[in-house]
């Protein structure tokens, strides 16, 4: 199905520590640290559901690439603090996905960044816009990466 809405998804969430090298001098995660956070969530929720990454570009020859993000700073995050960062699939359409993202704080549970962001499926080779495989597709909708 293309261009469905599938918000009530449960939310993908991965366990990260704040080490040194996210850090500014003062011990705050540097702002694009939370690039990174947000990425490597990403990249374990498709592992988690069956879709790592470069399993999918060797047998579909595609890649998903950033398009574009819209991100907000709320509270800080700060050394050796604890976080988990969600992945929340809003909206899969022919040739991206918008996933909204969130960083939370493991001790209290504040919400430190929040983001919305376009992946789009593009070819391996040429990194132009292809229409997400109707396999990969069927597995980001009818996958829970939370079940089981």
């Amino acid at each position: 199905m293309v261009d469905a809405v599938i918000c009530d998804q449960p939310a993908f969430s991965w366990r990260i520590r704040v080490y040194w090298e996210d850090t500014d001098a003062g011990g705050v995660v540097y702002h694009a640290g939370y690039l990174r956070f947000l990425e490597r969530a990403r990249s374990e929720w498709m592992r988690a559901i069956g879709l790592g990454q470069e399993a999918v570009r060797r047998s579909h020859g595609v890649v998903f690439a950033v398009r574009g993000l819209d991100i907000a700073y709320d509270k800080p995050a700060r050394l050796d603090d604890e976080l988990d960062a969600d992945v929340r699939v809003m909206r899969l359409r022919a040739a991206s996905i918008d996933i909204a993202q969130a960083v939370r704080r493991v001790a209290d549970g504040v919400t430190l960044a929040r983001a919305q962001v376009r992946v789009a499926c593009v070819d391996d080779q040429a990194f132009v816009p292809r229409r997400i495989p109707p396999e990969i597709a069927a597995m980001i909708q009818q996958n829970d990466p939370l079940d089981g």
